[in-house]
């Protein structure tokens, strides 16, 4: 444009009225003012993004460490001693992800509410009192002094990324966090702070502590024959255990203590409900870092290479844990450039942000996965205490007692002191809840005087310090079977079903963990009275000889997903409430289909046998639903899908949308009028047991609405209300038409921010993503959980998929549930997402050809000075 050109426009525009010129000015400033906002905005987001290229200088290293990154932006670490490797794994982690792990060791240290405020006070209280960062403490005494210096080398590693940064360049989060008013600088990273992870791990996979409140909670008004109706015994005629032949005497016989029998007055029983109701909200109150609920679970398998193609084994694994951002696990490898002594480890895998090592995963000669074997190791024990001691045995001991310091942002110090009996900690000392469950829970004859009410304490293995970190260190190392039976003999707490396969073609199976010999007649049902020593734990473990385990099943393959591990003559308790084995027992049937009909499988088979999503109800559901007369062709409209429903739950099957419709209807039309609000069903596989055995009880009383005055429901009934709810529910949220109906659009999955996901509509915007559309279900091998009082959104689901091919373990492959990164301005903080979704997977480079094939990034730590 012409100098003349741009006068006469400019002439033009100083003739236009006022407020027309101040109008153009407002919004030119406007516009302006976005722009600044929005480029500052993007500068914050991105201002934590790591240098993953070029050269670092760093302190403390030895020598230069490589670390290469594939488009997934995960991160493959090359070094020459494993002083070096550890340092730069630490260095890495913290790059991706030093927030997630401020956070995590907040949580275990009991030091939420630091960061967060009031909100995290009751977490806090709980876990001051369980003292998780006090057995890690311990714990950095008792492990092997090369795992030491393994967690150290992290620590300093972590450290050096740390050094002279500001919060807001560590993580956006912490920038929205001193938004909201918040002035704080992380403390230096400890081993400690490594260890304590443990906790939180072996808390949320504890066993069966929900289920013995639960069942409390229902004795109070019922018989135990109706407490066994909703808690049935595994069907070992139909499911499998992962190792039926390993018997050696009869299972001890379950005890029913007298409070469950008897039938307390109208006052009192409602009292111990609403007591027993707290009790679990109390326990609740810990963040679930790897999930909650019945759907916290996993699958794993291995196939031996007489039924592959390749004629070397084969090993699977999903973990099922809760969905949240940023993943739950990390993707890492670590290679030594020179195996030896000095630098054991060439091994690639998975493991938690703010943990050394892989959890999970294979190095050159083996490879392992991992489900919960879910033993019981946790018992409430009722304590009868009177001022500063409690009785046992007929004597008064001492309290053991401790002060603790929680402080609150916003709120200042809050003291409390912690107190433990022989049995554990006393939780109903920091909460309320707990101790009116002492108040009113129902004991027997011969029971001490309640006074003010009995305290409630709690023994759990992982309160007593063990070597665990050794064992993860051990796997990366280990060479054969000899080797990976020694490292499981340390994995103490969490207990895990251990999944093995070797590159010498052997498949196994072991059970780790520290899993307490109860007396006889003692099971861990239900809360123990504390003042008895007939009732104690013996003080000794099931002994890890004769934990179950196998070498090269006869079979050719070995499968756990969390059903029974052994026949129920096994002569230990492990736990009486397993997994009643509807995976288990479908990975099975795939694997035999395939065996027997001649075929050999190879890595996409495993694939697919990973994202089956059979419902398990279907087939013995929908015979049962096809009986009912519709009384319109509206409602027919809806039960005419199931005629020729195959029974998977893909994301556009109408079918699966209206089946599980209906199996929330009738769970709720079933129990909501019986039972309290907490026990409603989720309709995951407990319940799928125990409606598949009510089914052939037409006139159960279970089926009867307690609501109807003078009317006497029978299943029939039930079943056809629910069929035309569920068509009602089904055209109010989707269409009135069946053909634009579809799973997907019910059950959806949302990666929500787990800290600030539930925050400002900003936060939200910045740190969740999702919803999609997923197929599956809690009781399907694709594992996608939902719980049905809430909705159809996903509440857990396979946090990751693997398959290694032991003959080339570059053809293994890879997914996490997520990303790679935990910053949400990089593109690999949910890259991996849509495969997960689509059911596929990424490629798992190992040698380092395959590695170097695969790199786009590459970062070199070089020492300083």
């Amino acid at each position: 444009m012409t100098s003349s050109r741009l006068l006469g426009r400019l002439d033009t525009f100083r003739g236009w009225p006022g407020w027309a010129r101040a109008t153009t000015y407002a919004v030119a400033a406007l516009a302006l003012l976005l722009v600044v906002v929005t480029v500052g905005a993007v500068a914050m987001v991105r201002r934590p993004l790591p240098q993953t290229q070029g050269t670092v200088d760093v302190p403390g290293l030895g020598a230069e460490v490589e670390v290469l990154r594939d488009a997934r932006g995960v991160p493959q670490i090359y070094a020459d001693d494993a002083t070096d490797l550890f340092y730069a794994q630490g260095y890495v982690q913290a790059q991706d992800r030093f927030y997630d792990m401020d956070v995590r060791r907040h949580v275990t240290a009991g030091r939420l509410s630091e960061l967060v405020g009031p909100a995290a006070v009751e977490s806090d209280l709980t876990v001051r009192t369980l003292g998780w960062r006090r057995v890690a403490e311990r714990e950095l005494d008792l492990i092997d002094p090369a795992t030491r210096g393994y967690l150290e080398s992290y620590s300093d590693g972590v450290n050096a990324w740390l050094r002279g940064r500001s919060t807001t360049s560590m993580s956006v989060e912490y920038t929205l966090l001193a938004l909201g008013g918040l002035d704080y600088k992380p403390e230096p990273w400890t081993p400690v702070d490594s260890l304590a992870w443990l906790k939180a791990m072996a808390w949320d996979l504890r066993g069966n502590m929900a289920d013995e409140v639960a069942r409390t909670r229902l004795a109070v008004d019922r018989s135990p024959e109706q407490v066994d109706e909703l808690y049935p015994r595994y069907p070992y005629g139909r499911h499998e255990p992962v190792l039926p032949d390993v018997t050696a005497a009869a299972a001890a016989p379950r005890a029913t203590p007298a409070w469950a029998t008897r039938s307390p007055g109208e006052e009192q029983r409602r009292r111990r409900a609403d007591a027993l109701e707290a009790v679990r909200d109390h326990l609740a109150s810990v963040p679930a870092l790897l999930g909650t609920g019945d759907g916290l679970g996993s699958n794993a398998w291995a196939v031996s290479g007489e039924h592959t193609v390749s004629g070397e084994p084969l090993l699977a694994n999903d973990p099922h844990l809760g969905v949240s951002q940023p993943a739950v696990w990390y993707q890492t490898g670590l290679h030594c450039r020179s195996l030896g002594e000095d630098c054991p480890f060439d091994v690639s895998g998975f493991t938690f942000a703010g943990f050394p090592g892989v959890i999970v995963g294979h190095n050159r000669d083996i490879a392992w996965g991992m489900t919960n074997l879910d033993p019981d190791v946790t018992d409430l024990f009722l304590e009868k205490v009177e001022g500063k001691t409690y009785e046992y045995d007929g004597q008064q001991l001492p309290l053991v007692e401790r002060d603790e310091e929680i402080r609150v942002e916003g709120e200042g110090t809050r003291l409390i002191t912690v107190r433990s009996t022989r049995h554990g900690p006393l939780l109903s000392d920091v909460s309320r809840e707990l101790s009116s469950v002492g108040a009113n829970a129902e004991v027997g004859p011969d029971a001490p005087e309640r006074g003010n009410g009995y305290g409630v304490a709690l023994a759990w293995t992982a309160l007593t310090p063990r070597p665990t970190a050794d064992a993860v260190f051990a796997l990366g190392r280990a060479r054969d079977w000899d080797d990976f039976r020694e490292a499981a003999r340390d994995f103490a707490v969490p207990s895990q079903n251990l999944v093995y396969a070797d590159r010498e073609g052997n498949i196994g199976y072991q059970a780790p963990g520290d899993v307490p010999v109860r007396r006889s007649g003692r099971d861990g049902r239900y809360p123990a009275a504390g003042w008895d020593p007939r009732n104690d734990w013996t003080g000794r473990l099931v002994p890890f000889e004769q934990l179950p385990s196998r070498l090269n099943p006869a079979e050719g393959f070995v499968v756990s997903a969390n059903q029974a591990v052994t026949g129920p003559e096994y002569p230990f308790l492990l736990t009486t409430d397993w997994d009643h084995g509807y995976r288990s027992q479908r990975i099975r049937r795939l694997l035999e289909a395939r065996i027997d009909a001649g075929a050999q499988l190879d890595v996409r088979a495993m694939q697919g046998i990973q994202t089956d999503t059979r419902n398990p109800m279907g087939p013995v559901l929908v015979p049962y639903l096809m009986r009912p007369l519709m009384t319109s062709e509206y409602y027919a409209d809806g039960q005419r899908l199931l005629l020729d429903w195959d029974f998977t739950q893909t994301p556009d099957s109408a079918a699966a949308a209206y089946f599980d419709t209906v199996w929330r209807t009738l769970l709720r039309l079933t129990f909501h009028d019986e039972l309290p609000e907490s026990q409603w069903p989720d309709g995951d596989q407990r319940w799928v047991a125990v409606v598949t055995n009510l089914l052939r009880q037409p006139d159960s009383q279970w089926w009867d609405d307690s609501t109807t005055t003078g009317v006497i429901e029978d299943r029939d009934e039930i079943l056809a209300e629910a069929l035309e709810q569920a068509r009602d529910e089904l055209t109010r949220r989707l269409s009135v038409s069946p053909r634009q109906w579809s799973w997907g659009r019910l059950h959806r999955i949302e990666l929500e921010h787990q800290t600030l996901g539930r925050g400002s509509s900003v936060a939200r915007a910045l740190l969740d993503r999702g919803p999609e559309p997923v197929g599956g279900g809690g009781a399907s091998v694709n594992a996608t959980a939902w719980a049905a009082p809430e909705g159809y959104d996903v509440t857990t689901a396979p946090s990751m998929r693997m398959v290694v091919d032991l003959a080339d373990l570059d053809d293994s492959r890879w997914v996490l549930l997520g990303g790679a990164s935990g910053h949400p301005a990089s593109p690999h903080y949910t890259d991996q997402l849509d495969t997960w979704l689509a059911g596929r997977s990424l490629a798992w480079p190992f040698s380092r050809d395959a590695v170097e094939r695969a790199a786009e990034d590459r970062l070199v730590l070089r020492p300083r000075g």
